[in-house]
């Protein structure tokens, strides 16, 4: 088990481009899809999760999956396996190629790697719109959620997505109170 989830997360760091938005996807297809190690309502609950704590949100999930699938040796594999490919090419990057992005085809190569990773995120994020529970609150977060960022973007508003996501996690909890105290 411990070999399976550091190979399966090495691979998934080694051929994922774009950072932790752009390997949900990829995340979701191999641990939810293929593997079963956990469901889909637990990738989202991860991916919230992964988000609001410290740390890239991918390395976050792959620490998650390993706690879940061998507890902390577990997490410890996968977190590995997530990390040591972007190391260790990174660092090979940086010690023998000076002026690497400089040479005309890896600069268009990347240019092309940014529009990929454009697709993933937004692939990642339909596929959970897609089996998100279709209550009215949900998709209300998720339209004035739209509506907030595409203005902050608009009118180049310089903002934390930390302050975005407590602001939501601040509205959940004041919805969940109102509805509670109504149920009593």
């Amino acid at each position: 088990m411990l070999i399976d989830l550091f190979l399966t997360f090495a691979k998934i760091g080694m051929f994922t481009f774009g950072g932790g938005y752009a390997m949900i996807a990829l995340i979701e297809k191999t641990c939810v899809e293929d593997k079963k190690w956990i469901s889909h309502d637990e990738m989202m609950d991860v991916t919230v999760i992964a988000e609001s704590t410290p740390g890239p949100i991918a390395i976050n999930c792959a620490t998650y999956v390993g706690y879940k699938q061998g507890k902390l040796i577990g997490s410890v594999a996968a977190t590995l396996g997530m990390i040591l490919p972007s190391f260790i090419l990174i660092y090979i990057v940086a010690q023998f190629l000076d002026g690497f992005l400089e040479i005309t085809w890896i600069a268009n190569a990347f240019k092309g790697i940014k529009i990929a990773v454009g697709i993933l995120i937004i692939d990642a994020a339909l596929k959970m719109l897609k089996k998100m529970k279709k209550k009215p609150f949900q998709i209300s977060m998720v339209v004035s959620s739209a509506v907030v960022m595409l203005l902050i973007s608009f009118f180049s508003i310089e903002i934390s997505s930390m302050v975005l996501m407590l602001a939501a996690a601040f509205i959940g909890i004041i919805v969940m109170l109102i509805f509670k105290t109504d149920r009593q």
